[in-house]
């Protein structure tokens, strides 16, 4: 039958499938959260070969044709993962016969269930829930039980060197105490399908059970198989995914002798000097259900399974070089079974190995049918988590999708590493995909409607797999990336899974006792309300060990002084004997000139408010090239012309302004989340519409509609070469004397009084820079700035007539907060129709920015919050009202962190006594893990090894030794025997 005439009811287009649980022990990654936040934080977790597998100056050479050598000596290594035998119901005598990844793949299947929500549900059903998982060839216990078996071979050997029979015996038991032994459990925990049965049996599942093996696409096998199980409605709940801890001196001999393997131990995707791969170890499983039943369970949804594909290579040159015409029949055969086109992928992760000729055929195919689709260039980002954790071989697949399944969940673009100079199909103008090297917030395209993703892996025997992923829908737990700019959240039901920007609150009775709390390594505790008299101090920040210098900081600081009444570290810690007495707070919206490219970044990827008001104003560039989300978060680009047309693209008045708008609403709604309620609202030129958002003036959709309207109508126009936008200059003088300078300038005037000593001019553009030259005659500072147009003068008439026709019909209701306007004598009301013409005549009137903030001031307004990009108004507060009031940023300006810029807001009004509450709703705790007891083992990717067997081979050792000294030289060690502590401990992790 062909591909086009399959019943539509088998199409995954029909029947999608909901990723409900995801779980993994990856390099450096003891749970899916650490190996989400490894890959958002770009970590390298490729390292050396741990002593628990082998030892380099055994089997290390640089030459790759040197016999029984590996010429690598990097790779993905598990950490240590606490395993308790009994919690499994498993006999700890059978931990040596029992090979690891069994072992460790129990506790990954623990994990997914729980985190389905199937641990203790009315919905979950044993008797139908089944496991198919994918495996890669033998498993790392059959080498050391096969290599015991050649102890006869090393008793021949060593009679023929000399030693008597009684001697060749000894040194060949002595051998054999370095492996498992054979016994009656040895042969099922040897085996790769015994993984998916120990689980069903452990776990009292009965559903099927078993493992499929295709080499390096064996996980996403195994997700095909899965899917055939629920599709048929043989099983209501599938787990599956991949397992992979063969990285033991054999599978380095098997990818160095086929010249796979990186001669840099370096693996790099994507990179013109990629030269190979390395091996990583991993275990990965997904949670799937029907997506009716998941949404009928009411269940969290990481990601919908829209598509999946599958083909053979066919007739090629050999049997494991990769082969674009096969590759290409798996991408159609998978969008064919989505009934999407491959165009709307905006996230592909790639198998990407890191060999020259894999990774170009892979990109040559992909790359092929999307230009066929009609994609526009760099309209999809391409990764590898290879790069991050190495190849995973079988669990490659299952580290792919359980990335994407978060990508799309946290609505994150994550970042692929090691790319400095990319390929030449990606450096291709024409390219539709690009490297992303950064993480970036993942805005909802309005010509795309859902975010997707995709994800391939491809096999020894030349299969091929591609299988395509798409966005939750609404209701499914998958929104906790708000949409449509709605901003709401509650207290731990924020994502949680990655290392977030987090606030750090301690406050206690007195000073002395905030010390002794801090030092005393106590967790913080000003996250539920402070008390007004308590001394309180706090930070925010991302990394652990930034966490513990500034507790530890703040602790020197308050013990140095303790009779300070408050400080502020440049670090970033603030400080207060106790709150003040009436914290009343006044925010500013920040005005075009404020913008910059990848303002808020961070603020977006950690914090769902500020990501769903990306999301709605980019909803109205509907069309555009670029959107708003590719001027604001572009491609990472290698071409330093790139960077300066992306910011000039931003600094364009139909671009600035909606971003600033976004930006800026998306930090007052968290901020308003955790209880902020303002007194007064000021803008500085556009912040005045986004004020009069704040207020409730405005709803979401009319707010980010004007937004680009205000921009638009703001543009230069278009088609007149003779006519002058004018421009502007600033001067550093008062408004007196700036206007005593202007009496000679008729055609130049005031457009913004900013600050006491700072005043903004404009006018024709031969007026300004006359206007310019005879103020520095007169000793004053002034210099013209970069704008499209002399703003806020009759210049940009025609700006006030198409921003009026954009007002038309918008209801401007009365603010519930005061909003203070920019121009002289006005303010907005009852009358929907007067205040559309305040806010229309502000485009070409003076911006009073200094009578507002005296006004908010004369009304009790002591803390003053700047939302929007960089701190600009935070320092014209500053010049303005002095030290009387205190002024908080709330973004830290180009190359800062802008996420833990807002928590640090938040925190600095905390601690000034603002009332808020559940700062850290979006960073929930990380996963625990089970409390150590007296059974627990520590187990790695390395099969283990039991304390009783490495003392009877060591006993051996010693034994073989002092035999050996008796031999030779009575009381003396022989030439050559080794110490039996070191030696023994040293081999037995070698061979076992």
């Amino acid at each position: 039958m062909a591909e086009a005439d399959r019943p539509d009811d088998r199409r995954l287009a029909h029947n999608p499938i909901a990723i409900v649980g995801l779980a993994g022990l990856f390099p450096m990654a003891r749970d899916v959260r650490e190996f989400w936040s490894n890959i958002l934080d770009a970590v390298d977790c490729v390292t050396e070969v741990p002593p628990t597998h082998w030892r380099p100056a055994d089997y290390y050479d640089p030459d790759p044709a040197v016999a029984d050598r590996t010429y690598a000596r990097r790779g993905g290594f598990l950490p240590e993962v606490p395993f308790n035998p009994m919690e499994f119901g498993f006999p700890p005598n059978l931990l040596d016969v029992t090979g690891v990844v069994q072992l460790l793949s129990l506790v990954v299947a623990r994990d997914v269930l729980a985190d389905a929500g199937a641990t203790g549900s009315t919905w979950f059903d044993p008797e139908r829930t089944g496991v198919v998982l994918g495996v890669t060839g033998p498993t790392s216990l059959a080498h050391p039980l096969a290599a015991r078996l050649e102890t006869p071979v090393l008793r021949e050997v060593v009679r023929a060197a000399g030693l008597t029979d009684r001697e060749a015996t000894a040194v060949a038991e002595a051998f054999s105490l370095a492996f498992p032994p054979w016994e009656e459990n040895s042969f099922p925990g040897l085996l790769g399908n015994v993984i998916a049965g120990r689980i069903a049996n452990r776990l009292d599942l009965g559903g099927t059970n078993y493992t499929v093996d295709s080499a390096c696409a064996s996980a996403l096998t195994a997700v095909r198989a899965a899917i055939g199980e629920l599709l048929d409605h043989r099983a209501d709940l599938m787990i599956t995914g991949g397992c992979d801890t063969e990285n033991t001196i054999f599978s380095y001999m098997c990818f160095s002798k086929t010249q796979a393997l990186s001669r840099s131990d370096r693996i790099q995707p994507f990179d013109a000097g990629a030269d190979g791969t390395l091996v990583g170890e991993g275990i990965g499983m997904l949670a799937l259900k029907r997506l009716a039943d998941a949404e009928r369970d009411g269940d969290r949804v990481y990601a919908v399974i829209r598509g999946l594909g599958a083909s053979s290579d066919g007739r090629f040159r050999s049997i494991y070089a990769p082969r674009a015409e096969g590759q290409l029949r798996a991408l159609r055969r998978a969008y064919d079974d989505a009934g999407v086109s491959p165009a709307s992928v905006e996230l592909f992760e790639a198998h990407a190995t890191g060999t020259p000729v894999g990774d170009q055929t892979e990109l040559t195919a992909l790359t092929s049918i999307l230009r066929d689709a009609g994609a526009r260039p760099a309209s999809a980002a391409i990764g590898s988590v290879k790069s991050q954790i190495g190849h995973t071989k079988g669990a490659a697949g299952a580290a792919s999708m359980i990335k994407l399944s978060l990508a799309l969940h946290t609505r994150v673009l994550p970042p692929t590493i090691n790319v400095s100079t990319p390929t030449a199909v990606l450096a291709a103008a024409d390219s539709p995909v690009y490297a992303n090297t950064r993480t970036r917030p993942w805005v909802l395209d309005p010509d795309l409607g859902r975010r997707r993703a995709a994800a391939s892996a491809m096999g020894f025997g030349g299969t091929n797999f591609h299988v395509v992923l798409e966005e939750a829908p609404r209701g499914t737990g998958g929104d906790v990336r708000t949409r449509g700019g709605t901003g709401t959240g509650a207290p731990g039901s924020g994502l949680g899974l990655h290392r977030a920007a987090r606030a750090h609150l301690w406050h206690a009775p007195t000073p002395a006792e905030l010390v002794d709390l801090l030092r005393s390594g106590a967790r913080p505790n000003g996250d539920d309300g402070i008390p007004a008299s308590a001394a309180r101090v706090g930070f925010a920040a991302r990394a652990e060990p930034d966490v513990e210098r500034l507790r530890s900081l703040a602790a020197e600081q308050i013990a140095a002084r303790p009779e300070a009444d408050e400080w502020s570290h440049p670090a970033g810690i603030h400080y207060r004997r106790q709150a003040l007495a009436e914290p009343t707070v006044g925010v500013l919206f920040a005005g075009q000139g404020s913008q910059y490219v990848g303002m808020g970044l961070e603020a977006a990827v950690d914090l769902p408010p500020v990501a769903g008001a990306f999301d709605a104003a980019n909803g109205f560039f509907a069309g555009a090239d670029p959107t708003l989300a590719r001027a604001v978060f572009p491609p990472p680009s290698f071409d330093p012309a790139a960077e300066a047309r992306h910011e000039a693209t931003l600094t364009r008045t139909e671009y600035a302004q909606p971003a600033i708008g976004a930006l800026a609403a998306g930090q007052f709604r968290f901020l308003r989340e955790l209880g902020l309620r303002p007194a007064g609202l000021l803008g500085h030129s556009f912040g005045e519409l986004t004020a009069l958002w704040a207020a409730g003036a405005i709803g979401d959709p009319d707010f980010f509609r004007l937004a680009r309207a205000r921009g638009q109508a703001m543009a230069p126009p278009a088609g007149d070469p003779d006519l002058d936008p004018g421009t502007m200059a600033a001067v550093r003088a008062s408004r007196e004397d700036v206007a005593t300078a202007l009496a000679d300038h008729p055609d130049v005037m005031v457009c913004n009084h900013n600050a006491p000593d700072q005043v903004v001019v404009g006018g024709p553009t031969a007026a300004v820079d006359a206007f310019v030259a005879a103020a520095a005659e007169r000793g004053l500072d002034a210099r013209r700035i970069p704008v499209a147009a002399a703003f806020h003068t009759p210049l940009v008439a025609h700006a006030v007539d198409a921003f009026a026709a954009a007002l038309a019909g918008v209801e401007i209701a009365a603010p519930a907060v005061p909003v203070y306007a920019n121009t002289a004598g006005a303010g907005y009301g009852d009358d929907p129709a007067a205040n559309r013409r305040v806010l229309t005549e502000q485009l070409r009137r003076p911006v009073e920015f200094v009578a507002g903030l005296r006004a908010m001031r004369a009304a009790g307004v002591n803390v003053f919050v700047e939302v929007g990009p960089g701190r600009v108004l935070t320092g014209l507060v500053g010049r303005t009202l002095g030290d009387e009031v205190v002024a908080v940023p709330a973004d830290a300006g180009r190359g800062k962190d802008g996420g833990v810029a807002l928590m640090a807001a938040a925190v600095r009004l905390a601690v000034l006594g603002v009332e808020l509450t559940g700062l850290n709703r979006y960073a929930a705790e990380p996963t625990g893990h089970p409390e150590p007891s007296a059974l627990t083992v520590g187990l790695t990717g390395a099969n283990h090894v039991s304390e009783p067997r490495r003392r009877a081979y060591r006993g051996a050792l010693a034994a073989l030794a002092a035999s050996a000294a008796t031999r030779n030289q009575p009381g003396t060690p022989a030439d050559g025997a080794a110490a039996p502590d070191a030696a023994g401990a040293d081999a037995l992790a070698v061979v076992r």
